[in-house]
């Protein structure tokens, strides 16, 4: 994939998706109820909008949005439009149904080679309904194209020829060096979105088909998927208890405890003797201070 002439030219894929604090599972079909359930754009995914948005304004170039998804998730791309991008792209077509993170990735991936030029693609970390983090590696994947995920900030480098970037990993972060073309999939910390404009002047979103974008038949929808969803259930309450320290602990002692996280410690006694009888004899001792046996005899 060539490098433009002028500027960086970044493409952001986003995905509409419902809003998951008034999601809802159908108890028969186990599957997400999505009427009158509000959508909105990924919010992964509108950090990367933003991180493109600041790069053109900085260094030059275009951001292209595209999206796959049914006819409303145009409403989606109209937010990106307000946000900065300068076009968009739907790829919405009714053989893309069923199609799971493998289907999703190529089809992507062919709708980005069909559209043209880029310098970096750039994703959301993960999508909030599936949270499966895989959409990014496997447009990366298709593309023969480098990537980096979980990436905080980003810095061009070399006239547009490489990026130096931030990832995180847990614990902390590392710095990676990263060639371009590259696939980024970057994290929340990485800025904060700005607010979407009232308007888009005039910037439409274009509508695409998989015969448009040269898909194989064999590798969207149902028939391309590897994957199937088998069952959707909300996740169980947790119902352990909360330990709390006793107020009427000396102070030293109440802060021992919340240093330890609660754990009191522990004494014990070493059982000692010559014989094993000797070892038995102080164990029933033992017993009944703890109030747990009678010490005699039958």
């Amino acid at each position: 994939m060539p490098l433009s002439t002028e500027g960086l030219d970044v493409l952001v894929c986003i995905k509409q998706v419902p809003d998951v604090t008034e999601m809802k599972i159908d108890p028969e079909t186990h599957t997400l109820l999505r009427e009158g359930v509000p959508s909105i754009v990924n919010p992964f995914d509108e950090h990367a909008v933003e991180a493109a948005v600041r790069i053109r304004e900085a260094l030059g170039g275009k951001v292209t949005v595209i999206s796959m998804g049914p006819p409303q998730a145009e409403e989606a791309l109209r937010q990106c439009l307000q946000m900065g991008a300068d076009e968009a792209f739907l790829i919405s077509d009714r053989a893309l149904v069923g199609s799971d993170t493998i289907a999703t990735s190529y089809c992507l991936s062919r709708a980005i080679a069909t559209i043209g030029k880029c310098d970096l693609i750039l994703c959301g970390q993960q999508a909030i309904d599936g949270d499966t983090a895989q959409v990014g590696p496997g447009i990366a994947e298709n593309l023969s194209l480098p990537q980096v995920t979980c990436v905080s900030s980003i810095e061009v480098q070399d006239n547009r020829k490489k990026a130096i970037v931030r990832r995180e990993i847990e614990g902390g972060y590392e710095v990676v060096e990263c060639s371009l073309p590259a696939v980024f999939t970057v994290t929340k910390s990485i800025n904060s979105p700005r607010p979407p404009a009232t308007e888009i002047r005039g910037r439409q979103v274009r509508r695409l088909g998989v015969l448009d974008i040269n898909c194989d038949p064999e590798r969207i929808g149902l028939k391309g998927s590897k994957t199937w969803v088998m069952d959707m259930f909300p996740p169980k309450p947790n119902r352990r208890g909360v330990n709390a320290i006793e107020s009427t602990l000396p102070a030293a002692e109440r802060i021992r405890l919340l240093i330890s996280g609660g754990l009191r410690e522990r004494k014990g006694d070493i059982l000692t003797g010559c014989s094993l009888e000797q070892v038995a004899a102080q164990w029933v001792n033992h017993l009944a201070n703890w109030g747990l046996s009678r010490v005699g005899t039958p």
